[in-house]
């Protein structure tokens, strides 16, 4: 039986419908303010779509950020492209993807183009100096953060995350280290839910066949295929992609040194808005602003379309042991992935005393006091001029 609700009973507003004009604007917002890696960013999101603007419910926006923890690419950019098909379709699923992506790869093809054409000068080396240990420290922080909630399901997977570091010390390609920790995490879960063997084509063995390949001349065809490559099978957030990044453009390919690495990963954190823009700067560097338009367009885009074909089976997924213990392998092998490059690029940036002690004072600032990583960006910038 229906009763009315006592005045001192808290009411839920129902949610508010937007047209896509109003999400194109919120998130071309947010593309140009969303300082502080993609935790940042679906806090804003949260205020602004679920407290301010009463969009969505709070279990809805729940559900949505778990759907674009499920799938392959930049988290927060695919919260706000689910956000924005929720609100206005399809027309809303590209305003809210373009807009908060576009401020971002504008200011990282604008800083590609200023470090092509000033990058040997002493002061801008002493910069990068500076920003390249708090680019660790970050990346270190992200790590400390997504290892527990990652590990903590099962010592089974936490063996997966030793065997997956193992494996990429060794030199195995990263996405056959991933595919290949999702494959036995979810053998058990198959063997249990599916006592008669009807279980193996879930186990997703053909997409192994998807790993490494042989190295290939810079070109916008092979620029194009290299990035949507990494879109299509990064999971976890951009830090993640540092990673691949290494593997297919560092090690395979030879396209980049470890210092231009670095200093494209500083780029994706001293802009606002979704850290895969590191593409853009990476595609200036090695194909010009094609390159960059190429790369960015190509990282992005199995977001667009995943997000677009994934509402409807994302539940089904989770609740299927086999892929869900899947995607839980995958999520540990991306944290052993992290780890060790995380040490490797370490190497390279730690060289001294005072980098060394600008990466230890900037992870205790993040850890401590909460600090802004765009401030710490700031603050060692600043520290590299001076010191240069």
């Amino acid at each position: 039986m229906l009763r009315a609700p006592r005045v001192d009973e808290p009411v839920t507003p129902e949610p508010q419908r937007a047209r896509w004009r109003e999400v194109a604007l919120l998130f071309l917002r947010l593309g140009f303010t969303a300082f502080g890696g993609p935790a940042a960013h679906i806090a804003l999101m949260e205020e602004e779509v679920v407290r301010r603007r009463r969009w969505l419910t709070h279990e809805r926006f729940l559900d949505m950020l778990g759907a674009a923890n499920l799938i392959p690419g930049p988290s927060s950019s695919e919260l706000c492209v689910f956000i924005g098909y929720e609100q206005a379709g399809l027309v809303g699923l590209l305003a809210a993807g373009v807009c908060f992506v576009l401020p971002a790869a504008v200011m990282s093809g604008a800083m590609a183009w200023a470090y092509v054409t000033y990058g040997s000068l002493p002061r801008v080396g002493g910069v990068l100096y500076g920003i390249k240990p708090v680019v660790i420290a970050i990346v270190a922080q992200a790590l400390l953060g997504l290892a527990p909630k990652a590990l903590k399901r099962s010592r089974w997977l936490a063996l997966l995350a030793v065997a997956a570091g193992a494996a990429t010390a060794l030199g195995v390609d990263a996405l056959l280290v991933l595919l290949g920790a999702g494959a036995l995490a979810a053998a058990p879960a198959a063997r249990r839910a599916y006592p008669d063997g009807t279980s193996r084509p879930l186990l997703l063995g053909p997409l192994v066949a998807a790993g490494a390949s042989p190295p290939v001349a810079v070109g916008l065809g092979a620029l194009f295929l290299v990035f949507l490559k990494l879109g299509a099978v990064v999971f976890g957030s951009g830090y993640v992609l540092v990673a691949f990044l290494r593997s297919e453009l560092v090690e395979r390919l030879h396209w980049l040194s470890e210092a231009q690495l670095i200093d494209a990963v500083a780029v994706g954190q001293v802009t606002p808005g979704p850290v895969f823009t590191t593409a853009t700067f990476i595609g200036y560097l090695l194909a010009g602003t094609r390159g960059a338009a190429v790369a960015t367009l190509a990282i992005f885009l199995p977001g667009f379309v995943l997000v677009g074909a994934i509402r409807p089976l994302v539940t089904w997924v989770r609740r299927t042991p086999p892929l869900g213990a899947f995607l839980d392998g995958v999520n540990v092998a991306s944290v052993a992935l992290m780890a060790v490059v995380t040490v490797r690029l370490a190497v390279g940036s730690l060289v001294d005393v005072l980098t060394a002690a600008l990466a230890a004072v900037s992870l205790a600032l993040l850890l401590r006091l909460k600090v802004s990583p765009t401030w710490l960006m700031v603050g060692g910038a600043v520290v590299g001029w001076l010191h240069s």
